[in-house]
């Protein structure tokens, strides 16, 4: 569809002469005065207009401010005689013209301006439909945004950190006192106890969790890059150092920082954690430049940092510092009532990402879960029971044949169970399990037809550790 512009001009054979010039781009439509050309304005759309500014009535400089009010956007441009100066002077200030077009004009000057005159509408045009469509964009962003921070909230909410063992409950007492406020927490506990997850849970119910949260392991990575990570960098600061980058203390200017396994740390990066701590300050990597920050600190480590600072490994003035709000997480084997509902938690969240229908755990497979000296805390049981969702049936239930317990592994570790045996098992729970295991392994191999590779793989087991067993049960 051809651009529509609007000629004005109060002779007839003018406006037939640029008509002759123009009509074929462009559907022309021609006016003998500004009257009737702001009336064509106001029935449609219009992408330029040409006028002379000498008419009777109303100048071509009075004709473009009336314009303006109606079509702001349309491009305006003026024809005007050489000697006019002061008329294209009240254009340009009052009517906001695009260009001026000498008398007597040539036709293809004319194209050429009428052309740039009709491309810089269209772009006008669509740069505020880009406007609006990335206000429309920013604005679901935004509620986007709104619902995913209440989302990870929720997430993180207090109530959903899973535990009704004495031990939880006074962790959960320690949370509650120390949420509100902006101290400085140290949280201990062996590996996979969850301690990310009570750090998340501290930041997002408490007075900075519409701030970011940002976590770094700071055993993951060398002190050189870890420092980096931390602080920053300038262009240049060491080999691959190709621009600026922002470190994650002041990213999370405003929020929380929480710095895991930070025991493994080295005595300088301690020194300049500590003046962080200290000072709320720092200088990223290659930078004189001083940055303040306000931010929360928290960390974490499964190591005994105490024992590490009697050892000098570790910096006695920084672990005061770190350690003004300890909170330890107990491992599982210390609170092993917390397992059937860490357990039902997760198969709910497995078995709904698997789509499969598992009405639950059998009374077997959760006394053996019970038995467990779990080396791996949570996470370990968090892994056993994603696996056993995968390999149970639609419909069943997870029963301990799902559950690829290494009892070889677990066999010298004691754990003491909470459910009482069943009456018709009198013996002690490391008899019943050694039946159980010596009568599973009989089985699978039979089924197998002897396959000792076939039933390792089954089992779990190395072809090794398979015959440690066969040789403990004198099973052939």
């Amino acid at each position: 569809m051809k651009p529509t512009i609007l000629i004005v001009d109060d002779e007839q054979h003018i406006l037939n002469a640029i008509n002759r010039t123009l009509r074929d781009d462009y559907n022309v439509i021609l006016s003998l005065d500004g009257k009737s050309g702001l009336q064509v304005l106001r029935e449609q759309e219009i992408n330029a207009i040409l006028s002379d500014q000498r008419m009777p009535g109303m100048t071509g400089s009075e004709f473009f401010i009336e314009a303006q009010k109606i079509q702001p956007d349309t491009t305006r441009v003026l024809i005007t005689a050489y000697s006019d100066i002061a008329a294209v002077i009240q254009a340009v200030n009052d009517g906001q013209i695009f260009y001026y077009i000498e008398k007597p004009w040539e036709p293809e000057n004319l194209k050429l301006v009428m052309e740039r005159a009709v491309e810089r509408y269209q772009l006008i045009k669509h740069n505020r439909q880009l406007l609006q469509e990335l206000e429309i964009v920013n604005q679901q962003l935004s509620n986007e945004n709104i619902i995913l921070k209440r989302d990870v909230a929720n997430k993180y909410d207090f109530s959903n950190i899973i535990g009704n063992s004495n031990a939880m409950q006074k962790v959960f007492e320690l949370l509650k006192k120390v949420i509100p406020t902006d101290t400085t927490v140290f949280i201990s506990g062996e590996t996979g106890t969850g301690k990310e997850l009570i750090a998340r849970a501290i930041h997002y119910n408490g007075p900075r969790k519409d701030k970011v949260f940002a976590a770094q392991n700071c055993a993951a990575l060398p002190d050189t890059l870890l420092e980096s990570a931390l602080f920053g960098h300038t262009k240049g600061a060491f080999t691959d150092a190709v621009s600026d980058k922002k470190g994650l203390f002041e990213i999370a200017d405003g929020g929380t920082v929480f710095l895991d396994e930070l025991s493994d740390t080295s005595p300088a990066l301690q020194k300049r954690l500590l003046r962080v701590i200290q000072e709320s300050e720092f200088q990223p990597v290659g930078s004189n430049e001083i940055i303040k920050v306000n931010v929360r600190i928290i960390s974490a480590t499964n190591k005994d940092l105490l024992e590490l600072v009697q050892e000098g490994k570790f910096r006695e003035d920084l672990y005061y510092r770190l350690n003004v709000f300890p909170v330890h997480i107990p491992p599982l084997r210390e609170r092993l009532e917390d397992v059937p509902l860490l357990a039902d938690y997760f198969l709910n969240k497995y078995k709904l990402q698997a789509g499969k229908k598992i009405s639950g755990i059998t009374d077997k497979a959760s006394r053996s879960l019970l038995s467990l000296p779990y080396p791996g805390n949570v996470r370990e049981l968090e892994n056993l029971i994603h696996r056993a969702v995968i390999l149970a049936g639609d419909g069943g239930e997870i029963d301990i044949n799902h559950l690829q317990i290494d009892w070889d592994v677990n066999k010298n570790k004691s754990a003491t169970p909470i459910l009482a045996p069943l009456e018709s098992e009198t013996r002690s729970l490391s008899e019943i399990i050694e039946d159980f295991e010596r009568e599973y392994i009989s089985k699978i191999l039979t089924t197998n037809q002897g396959n000792i590779s076939k039933t390792a793989k089954e089992l779990g087991l190395s072809r090794a550790g398979l015959y440690k067993k066969l040789k403990r049960y004198n099973l052939n």
